[in-house]
């Protein structure tokens, strides 16, 4: 093969180099870019919706919840490694697990606006680049308030969801 000019070399070369240097990227910092560009920040940030988010609580929890249909009002949570109020005393599988079935430790099933099933097309090193970074970040002590069933009175500002008329009920 021929090249023939300086760009097409550059693009051979990219070719050639930037597999292997993705493949050298640590798991955090893997996770880290997964985390930014999946928009979890946007949903696990306080301020986030106000347009401040607060970044000395950067992905501890929003105040603000989701309302769902006739589910009820649904609060982004803590992911820091805080022990108390985030994801501190989840193992990775249980991490893993919520992120790409939308099942909880506890057993209770993810509101519908978590992308849990984009998250299970992952590959299995990327979901375990994604724990990783979690449990790199500071931890955070912010309980969010909530799950609020469809009859309780939610104590945050609430953002409703509301589907085109004629959509069915899931």
């Amino acid at each position: 093969m021929r090249i023939r000019s300086p760009i097409g070399a550059i693009v051979v070369a990219a070719a050639i180099l930037l597999p292997g240097l993705a493949s050298a990227q640590t798991p955090v910092a893997r996770g880290k870019y997964l985390v930014n560009i999946g928009g979890c920040f946007d949903c696990h940030t306080p301020g986030y919706f106000f347009g401040k988010p607060n970044m000395s609580r950067y992905l501890a929890g929003s105040d603000v919840g989701f309302e769902v249909g006739d589910l009820g009002v649904f609060v982004g949570p803590n992911l820091t490694p805080d022990k108390e109020t985030g994801l501190g005393d989840w193992t990775t599988q249980q991490i893993v697990t919520v992120l790409t079935t939308g099942v909880r430790p506890d057993g209770r099933i993810l509101a519908p606006i978590m992308p849990w099933r984009a998250l299970a097309k992952l590959t299995k090193p990327d979901v375990l680049a994604i724990v990783a970074y979690l449990r790199s970040l500071p931890p955070v002590k912010h309980k969010v308030p909530g799950p609020f069933g469809p009859h309780e009175t939610p104590t945050v500002f609430v953002m409703k969801l509301v589907p085109p008329p004629g959509t069915p009920a899931r």
